[in-house]
């Protein structure tokens, strides 16, 4: 029984179908990735599992139970856990409050405590800035305490949306080398969504690829990085002058 089991999706914005037919798994202690360009409908996905959207069309199962048409709080309480684009922090509390937030479902007062220093352990930064604002810090600082936010609430699974987005490329090593971290360490299973494919894919276990809305390829992480379309398409490797014409083609072959 995997963790996560979606099974053709289809979610609208209005009269506008986001997502088509978008079915994807995700087994226990694994990182997954979903990779696609700008539009493609990946953060849509995401959004359909923690419950902030609701398909029209399909189920998503979590720990087989339906959690389709669940409230996103209690969603949360079910061990799902959404960073979402952009970051999101609170910016008018400070760095420790925000990681207090994150854990405002729990009791437990010592577990809370013990957990806050295991963010901080996993992003230093946080520790030397805790009565900082949040909308005072940088934007990989604020993507740092994002996810250990979202750590707070003990996850079974995390869900990133674009981690690396707006961020300086060596804060975007660090966090990736982090998120791998937290799922070997703490066995949490992540399920991430990215244009960065190179980072993306050398950190995760299973890829899929998304093209308006629809998945249009899935593989291990270790074929995808020698498909000759993910070269092409999101690893830069392929002769620039022929792009267009192969693009087509590709496109066409994967539908």
């Amino acid at each position: 029984m995997p963790l996560l089991d979606v099974k053709n999706i289809e979610t609208y914005y209005g009269p506008i179908m986001a997502i088509k037919g978008v079915s994807l798994v995700v087994e226990e202690g694994q990182i997954v990735t979903i990779l696609g360009a700008n539009g493609a409908g990946k953060t849509t996905v995401l959004k359909t599992i923690s419950g902030v959207m609701e398909p029209e069309k399909g189920s998503v199962k979590f720990m087989d139970r339906q959690i389709d048409h669940v409230e996103p709080d209690k969603i949360v309480k079910m061990g799902i856990s959404h960073v979402p684009e952009g970051r999101e922090v609170f910016h008018d509390l400070t760095v420790r409050e925000n990681l207090m937030m994150g854990s405002y479902l729990r009791n437990d007062k010592d577990g809370i405590l013990r957990d806050v220093e295991i963010c901080y352990d996993y992003f230093p930064i946080l520790k030397t800035r805790s009565k900082q604002l949040g909308g005072s810090m940088s934007g990989g600082e604020q993507q740092m305490l994002a996810i250990a936010r979202a750590l707070m609430a003990r996850p079974k699974l995390l869900l990133l949306d674009e981690p690396s987005l707006g961020i300086a490329p060596f804060l975007v090593k660090e966090i990736y080398e982090i998120i791998k971290k937290i799922n070997k360490e703490q066995n949490t299973t992540i399920l991430l969504v990215e244009q960065n494919a190179p980072m993306a894919l050398a950190v995760s276990h299973i890829g899929y690829v998304l093209e308006l809305g629809r998945i249009v390829l899935n593989d291990t992480c270790a074929e995808l990085m020698e498909n000759e379309d993910v070269k092409e398409f999101y690893l830069g490797i392929s002769d620039q002058s022929i792009r267009g014409t192969k693009r087509w083609k590709r496109k066409k072959k994967w539908r």
